[in-house]
């Protein structure tokens, strides 16, 4: 026989078979089948049956029609006459035909589960499968899915609630219980809104809308505040669930407010321009437009690097103005976080149909009414917020989210930003025609380090603030400490200058603040830029020292070495041309 590659033509062939067989197999691998089988025609007689299910698990009857019997139907054959042709007997007891698989296309919804069902292919049987071989891996995949499901769910910090189609609780995490203080034995099982108030749980409009939910801000109960993400969860394009995750948000609303009570008031409420101390020309004549517009009841945009003052000038013009009287609000659009901005700003308002009082939150618009809202990096908020605040200064009115009725409030903004407002129109952070109405006066506050003269005033004016509010001495300050302040560069502005000097009066106990209590941040600094400037220096000198002897060797080249004509030349004296020979090492 002729041999190709060292195997015979034969054997290729049953390798060319095997595989074909095995990649059946492998498309039927993921059903637990049966091979304990064997096949017969359907004019076996009955005997010939009844020893075939001794030795097999099933026996495949094959005709027109594929009729499968288990061994366990053993005694059901053992009733019969034995020379009846099988046919005849399964005819005659009703027997019910199984459904035949493609082993290559699998399973489908057409399949019979009555009766065992048959994988084959065109030219082989490949096993059989029960209905309840079936129901056991089906339960296995199940549960390896639940488990995987619930890993995920428990790992996440967030909230996770799942619910069926009527709304029945079938999942409720860790995170859910310490944030509702609802144990799962308590609602699992249970309709949602038998501990909350149907309307308020955004899980029934998913099942009723189908329509997904990213980050909106929601109030479970009046204690709670949270941002949600939900989905609906679909099968044929029916909804047979939903599941949501809510990020706890209720501490940082609290700090929020916290912050906000808390607020320093950073200016004298009597005379508050001249709190702010300045010899810079620049920033004088930025005070001077902001004491003239405090009187205007007309936005101001404030500019200026982070920590410069800002605040601190929007409540000089609050305070030095004629709603003086009246509420000076903050918001700071870097710190809260965007889903909760329109709330912050606008308020919330919830009318629920039961006995309870409907969800009320004023927004500081609101609180601010007839006094100043100041916002902060008001470039952070989302440009759909920003359109809202655009409509709000074209009539002063505006509509609580969730709220349908019209609220007018005569409310003064002012507003600021810290990065270039080009750059900011440029990126599309800032909404374009929102800034032109904020911007009907823009006051700029330089930085600190181009001010340098301000330091000494501000170092001496936080010392006295600082002294009074810890009940100490207001220390002195040695010479080098302040040249070191003078000195630094402050890239945190008035901020890090005013955080520096309390940190030094909490902790001195001296009548001398010395270098030795400075910031190890602004001593470093310090030095490096000396040592950068000394550096600079010496090489500078080197350089002109460099120049100078390169011109007296040229002047000495021109006059053939004549040192008067060479001095003469240069416009020295000739003993000054013999010491810089010297000194050059030209002789």
């Amino acid at each position: 026989m002729k041999r190709l590659s060292g195997y015979s033509v034969s054997f290729c062939v049953k390798v060319i078979k095997k595989v074909g067989k095995d990649f059946s197999m492998f498309k039927s691998a993921q059903y637990q089948l049966d091979y304990s089988f064997t096949i017969v025609n359907d004019r076996t007689p009955l005997t010939e049956i009844k020893k075939k299910l001794k030795e097999y698990n099933f026996v495949i009857v094959a005709g027109g029609t594929y009729f499968i019997i288990n061994n366990y139907e053993y005694n059901l054959m053992a009733i019969g006459n034995d020379f009846t042709p099988i046919i005849d007997w399964l005819l005659h007891l009703n027997w019910l035909p199984s459904t035949v698989v493609s082993a290559d296309k699998g399973l489908t919804a057409e399949v019979d589960w009555r009766r065992p069902v048959l994988f084959k292919d065109e030219r082989e049987y490949m096993g059989i499968l029960t209905s309840g071989k079936e129901i056991a891996k089906l339960k296995k995949e199940n549960l390896k899915s639940s488990a995987y499901f619930k890993t995920l769910a428990e790992t996440i910090s967030d909230s996770v609630t799942a619910v069926d189609e009527a709304g029945n609780v079938v999942y409720w995490n860790t995170t859910a219980e310490e944030t509702y203080k609802i144990k799962k034995k308590f609602i699992l099982g249970k309709r949602i809104g038998e501990h909350f108030n149907d309307e308020s749980v955004i899980l029934h409009r998913i099942l009723s809308e189908g329509r997904p939910v990213r980050g909106e801000y929601h109030r479970p109960n009046k204690d709670t505040h949270v941002l949600i993400n939900a989905l609906p969860i679909i099968i044929n394009n029916e909804i047979i669930g939903g599941v949501a995750t809510e990020h706890n948000i209720t501490n940082i609303i609290r700090l929020n407010e916290e912050l906000d009570s808390n607020s320093s008031l950073l200016v004298s409420k009597t005379n508050p321009f001249s709190s702010i101390v300045t010899g810079s020309s620049r920033f004088q004549e930025a005070l001077k437009i902001a004491q003239k517009v405090a009187h205007a009841d007309i936005p101001v945009h404030l500019t200026g690097e982070p920590g410069s003052g800002k605040e601190m000038l929007a409540q000089a013009i609050h305070y030095g103005g004629a709603k003086a009287e009246e509420a000076f609000i903050t918001l700071n659009c870097s710190v809260i976080p965007a889903a909760m901005l329109e709330i912050e700003l606008f308020g919330f308002q919830k009318d629920i149909d039961t006995s309870e009082q409907q969800t009320l939150q004023i927004g500081r618009i609101e609180q601010a009414s007839n006094g100043t809202l100041f916002i902060e990096d008001v470039d952070k908020m989302p440009l759909s917020i920003q359109g809202k605040l655009l409509d709000y200064l074209v009539d002063h009115s505006f509509y609580r989210v969730g709220g349908g009725e019209k609220i007018t409030a005569p409310t003064r903004i002012i507003t600021s930003t810290s990065e270039s407002i080009d750059l900011l129109l440029r990126e599309g952070s800032l909404n374009e025609k929102l800034y032109f109405h904020l911007s009907v006066i823009t006051i700029d506050i330089p930085p600190l380090r181009t001010r340098k003269e301000d330091i000494a005033s501000w170092v001496d004016k936080y010392f006295k603030e600082f002294s009074s509010k810890y009940k100490k001495m207001a220390p002195g300050i040695h010479p080098e400490t302040m040249r070191y302040l003078v000195d630094y560069d402050w890239p945190g502005n008035l901020r890090e200058l005013r955080n520096a000097i309390e940190r030094m009066v909490l902790l001195n106990d001296k009548q001398i603040i010395t270098s030795e209590q400075l910031p190890d941040n602004i001593k470093s600094k310090v030095i490096v830029s000396k040592n950068e400037e000394e550096v600079e220096s010496s090489t500078t000198e080197i350089s002109s020292k460099n120049a100078e002897a390169s011109q007296i060797e040229e002047a000495l080249r021109k006059t053939y070495g004549n040192k008067s004509a060479a001095a003469s030349l240069l416009g020295i004296s000739r003993g000054t041309l013999y010491n810089k020979i010297k000194e050059y090492g030209l002789g």
